[in-house]
C-alpha cells in the first residue's frame, strides 16, 4: 500500500486586477437586516469586495435602516418587500434575528433573488429544508452565512483530511469569552447606528440563554464537523448551567466508525478558545482559530506519520465574510453550488436539535 500523498498547497489566490483576467459583473445585492453582525462585518466586507455592489438596506427601525444607509449612500426600506421591488437586487443577504429568517428568505427567493443568510438558517430544521427546497425549486442559490468554510486555513484542513484515512478520533471545542469580549469587540467593530428599542425586544427573546446560544453558537461548531470530517449518526450530549454560563459537552458516532467529541461553552472566564484535532489511521490534521473579528486565517498542523512529514502553512490574514461573499458571487456567476448550501444548514440545525434533545433526556442517543 503506497502512503497518503502530502497534502495540496494553500489555496490559489484570485487573479489580481493586473492579471488580464476578465472579472464577472459585480452583483446587486441588497442588505436585509442592519443590525449589529451587519454593520460590524458585512455591509465593511460589502464595501471592500468587487464583486457586489450595495443597492439598498432594509430594516424595520426606521433609526438603523436611514443611519446604515447614510453611511454607505444607498435607500433605506422599511420593509423587505420595499426593498426587493424598488431595487430588484441580483441577490440579498439577510442578517435579521432567525426566527424571522423564513418569511425573509422565502420573500426574496420568490421575488428571483439568490440568498446569502445568516446561521442558522433558520428558526428550525424544518423551516430550513423549506428554504433549501423553494431555493431548488426556483433554480437560485441559497448559501448559510457559516464564514469559517472560507477561512483559508479551514481550507487547507479539510483537503487534507482524506489523507489521513479512516478517522478514528475528533475533538472539537467552541468557547466564548465572558469579560473579555465587549473591549475586544468595541476595540475591533466600527461606530455603531444603535436603536436601543430594538436592544431591549431582542433582549427579551434571548431570555432563554441556553435556547438561544446552542443555536447560535452550534450552527458554527456542526457545521464545521459536518464540512471537515461528516454528519454524525447519532449524537450523545449533556448540559451544565452556572448563572448566565451554559456549557454543552458531547460525542457523536462518524460516518466511518470513529468517535467524535464537542464542546460549546458561552461564556469561559477567560479568552477565546476554539479548534478541532482529527485523528485518523495515517496521522492528524490541529486546527486552532481565533476570536473570528480578528479577521486571522486559522494556524493548522497537518502530520503525515508514514511520510514523516509536518506541514503548517502560514496564511495570515483573512477576511472570512469578505471571502463567503465573494464565493457566493462566484457560485452564482458559475452556477456552482452555494457553500455552505441551504441543505448544509439543514443538516447543522438538525443536529443542533439532536444535541438538545439528548441533553434533555441527560446524554440519551438520538440521530439527527
Amino acid at each position: 500500500m503506497t502512503s497518503p500523498a502530502a497534502p495540496p498547497p494553500p489555496p490559489t489566490p484570485p487573479p489580481s486586477p493586473e492579471s488580464g483576467a476578465t472579472p464577472a459583473p459585480a452583483l446587486r445585492l441588497g442588505v436585509i437586516g442592519c443590525g449589529r453582525i451587519s454593520q460590524a462585518v458585512h455591509l465593511p466586507a460589502i464595501a471592500k469586495t468587487g464583486a457586489l455592489t450595495l443597492v439598498g438596506v432594509g430594516d424595520t427601525s426606521s433609526r438603523l435602516a436611514q443611519g446604515v444607509a447614510a453611511k454607505y449612500d444607498v435607500p433605506a426600506f422599511a420593509t423587505v418587500e420595499d426593498l426587493l421591488r424598488a431595487t430588484r437586487p441580483d441577490a440579498v443577504l439577510v442578517a435579521v434575528p432567525d426566527r424571522f429568517h423564513h418569511p425573509v428568505v422565502t420573500a426574496a427567493l420568490n421575488a428571483g433573488a439568490h440568498v446569502l443568510v445568516e446561521k442558522p438558517a433558520a428558526a428550525t430544521s424544518t423551516q430550513a429544508a423549506e428554504l433549501a427546497d423553494l431555493a431548488d425549486a426556483k433554480g437560485l442559490k441559497l448559501q448559510v452565512g457559516a464564514m469559517r468554510r472560507h477561512d483559508p486555513g479551514i481550507a487547507y484542513a479539510r483537503a487534507a483530511v482524506p489523507r489521513l484515512g479512516t478517522l478514528l478520533s475528533v475533538s472539537s471545542w467552541y468557547r466564548i469569552q465572558s469579560r473579555l469580549r465587549p473591549p475586544t469587540e468595541a476595540a475591533l467593530f466600527p461606530a455603531m447606528v444603535v436603536d436601543e428599542d430594538v436592544r431591549r425586544t431582542e433582549a427579551g427573546f434571548k431570555a432563554d440563554r441556553a435556547h438561544y446560544l446552542l443555536n447560535t453558537h452550534g450552527a458554527h461548531v456542526f457545521d464545521a464537523l459536518a464540512n471537515l470530517v461528516g454528519v454524525p449518526s447519532t449524537v450523545r450530549a449533556q448540559f451544565a448551567g452556572h448563572g448566565r454560563d451554559c456549557s454543552w459537552h458531547g460525542t457523536g458516532r462518524l460516518p466511518g466508525g470513529g468517535l467524535a467529541s464537542f464542546e460549546i461553552t458561552a461564556d469561559i472566564h477567560a479568552d477565546y478558545a476554539e479548534g478541532m484535532d482529527i485523528h485518523g489511521e495515517y496521522g492528524q490534521v490541529s486546527i486552532r482559530s481565533t476570536f473570528p473579528f480578528f479577521r486571522q486565517a486559522s494556524t493548522v498542523r497537518v502530520h503525515l506519520e508514514r511520510d514523516g512529514e509536518t506541514r503548517s502553512p502560514v496564511f495570515g490574514a483573512a477576511d472570512p465574510y469578505q471571502l463567503q461573499l465573494e464565493a457566493f458571487a462566484a457560485a452564482i456567476a458559475a452556477d456552482e453550488p452555494a457553500n455552505p448550501s441551504g441543505a448544509d444548514g439543514v443538516t447543522a440545525l438538525r443536529l443542533i436539535e439532536a444535541v438538545r434533545d439528548s441533553a434533555a433526556a441527560d446524554g440519551k442517543e438520538v440521530a439527527p
